[in-house]
């Protein structure tokens, strides 16, 4: 018997509201598969949705589903049902699930399935234990046949930020793990002579001294440098008028 989710109380967020606002550059695009009626066309539409999920700029073609991709082409699958994939798929467990304590998949699921932050940390709490319990691929099924994920993006809208007018995108500010493993790794990849003890590092280090020489100038002869104007001891003399004649 599964715990039903904790009771929590929604807090007032933009997308809670009706929005009045006049479309401008900050208004999401809405990727919805009626709009693309080839194949080729798709492709908007699945690049769209890899980067909702997976929050990647550049995503490897190792981590592509080729299988889900072809049936979304061929309208065999729902979008939602191509995000449903996507969401249990290796390739998102590998860089996303695997990397990030429940609180933290809860905040990435709200935002890339649900396309809104988490209320509080009751709700974060009351969903952790649903992953807990269910298992993560029970939990995407849990958020993606709610109401909330109908109502907002039925079965063919890939989801998206609502209502983005204040913040910066959720792709821009939620990298796929959180601080403490960017740590761990840090430890990991840890050698000594890092910042972490670089004072330990430069006391050890021994300087040698220069040991300056004194010399002394008392015994230095000065060669005479002077300009000679004899020739042979005999003084010459240079008269203007002896090479040059007088106009």
């Amino acid at each position: 018997m599964s715990i039903p989710l904790l009771e929590y109380k929604p807090s007032s967020q933009n997308q809670r509201v009706p929005g009045y606002e006049v479309p401008n550059e900050d208004t999401p695009k809405i990727y919805r598969i009626e709009d693309y009626a080839f194949g080729g066309e798709v492709e908007e539409l699945i690049w769209a949705a890899y980067r909702q999920l997976f929050s990647e700029h550049v995503l490897l073609k190792y981590y592509r589903q080729s299988n889900l991709e072809s049936q979304v082409k061929n309208k065999a699958i729902t979008v939602r049902d191509f995000i449903r994939g996507l969401a249990k798929s290796e390739a998102f467990k590998s860089l996303v699930i695997k990397t990030n304590s429940n609180y933290r998949l809860v905040e990435i699921a709200l935002k890339r399935l649900l396309g809104r932050a988490p209320y509080n940390k009751d709700e974060e709490i009351a969903w952790s234990i649903k992953i807990a319990t269910l298992g993560w691929d029970g939990f995407v099924d849990v958020l993606l046949d709610s109401e909330e994920y109908q109502s907002n993006f039925g079965e063919n809208i890939v989801p998206y930020q609502r209502r983005r007018y204040k913040d910066r995108p959720f792709n821009l500010v939620t990298p796929r793990y959180s601080d403490y493993w960017r740590d761990k790794l840090e430890d990991e990849r840890y050698k000594w002579g890092d910042i972490k003890n670089f004072l330990e590092m430069a006391s050890s280090i021994q300087i040698k001294t220069v040991t300056y020489t004194p010399v002394s100038t008392a015994n230095i002869q000065i060669p005479n440098t002077t300009r000679d104007t004899t020739s042979k001891g005999i003084p010459v003399s240079v008269s203007p008028s002896a090479n040059f004649p007088v106009r």
